[in-house]
């Protein structure tokens, strides 16, 4: 919860829900009302361009994994780990740590910004990291399923078999949405989920 003790600080919310979901499109409402958003996945390929990093991820998949510039080839190495949980559970291990300095730096950052009204976190694994714990409030973004894969298929070109090895990784749905404070529909257009964002953000202020 946001802390009262505290007048004046910004406030960090989480974003979680399933794959295609449409947290960023959450995110980027928030941002119209002066939210600073900061994104696990452009973390994440932050993370996998580090050198130490990329020594340790040669060393255990070999350079199969990595294009031709020498960078690592996210959708080659997500077909490894997404197939077996030890794998994955090897890539978090080098990845994680690295991302939560970062998002811990972007934090701080945030708050020092005089346009900043309020952090929101747009990360797919923030329960499965234990990322939440820097968050006042978790926003559970829900969309059926049929609406996710289709718009998982569109804007990212994943096939069924490759949302659903993703999906399997993670906190499973009824899971999340038990830990949420507040729930944002995206089933539709952007029009309709934005008096949503509107309300949440006067319920926070009230």
């Amino acid at each position: 919860m946001i802390d009262p003790e505290l007048p004046g600080r910004k406030p960090v919310v989480g974003l979680i829900g399933g794959i295609g979901s449409g947290k960023s499109r959450v995110a980027a409402e928030f941002a119209r009302h002066g939210a600073r958003v900061i994104v696990g996945d452009q973390l994440g390929h932050e993370a996998l361009r580090q050198p130490a990093v990329k020594e340790q991820i040669a060393a255990r998949w070999g350079r199969d994994v990595f294009d031709a510039a020498g960078e690592v080839d996210r959708r080659r190495l997500a077909r490894i780990v997404f197939a077996d949980p030890a794998e994955l559970r090897a890539l978090e291990a080098l990845t994680f740590p690295w991302i939560e300095r970062r998002l811990a730096e972007e934090i701080v950052l945030a708050r020092q910004d005089p346009a900043v009204r309020l952090i929101v976190v747009d990360a797919a694994v923030l329960l499965e990291a234990g990322w939440n714990r820097c968050c006042d409030r978790v926003v559970y973004v829900h969309a059926p399923r049929a609406v996710r894969h289709r718009r998982v298929a569109e804007q990212r070109g994943w096939t069924a078999k490759e949302v659903e090895a993703r999906a399997n990784s993670q906190m499973s749905l009824t899971d999340k949405v038990t830990r949420a404070d507040d729930v944002v529909d995206n089933s539709g257009p952007a029009e309709e989920m934005a008096p949503r964002v509107d309300e949440l953000l006067r319920q926070w202020s009230a």
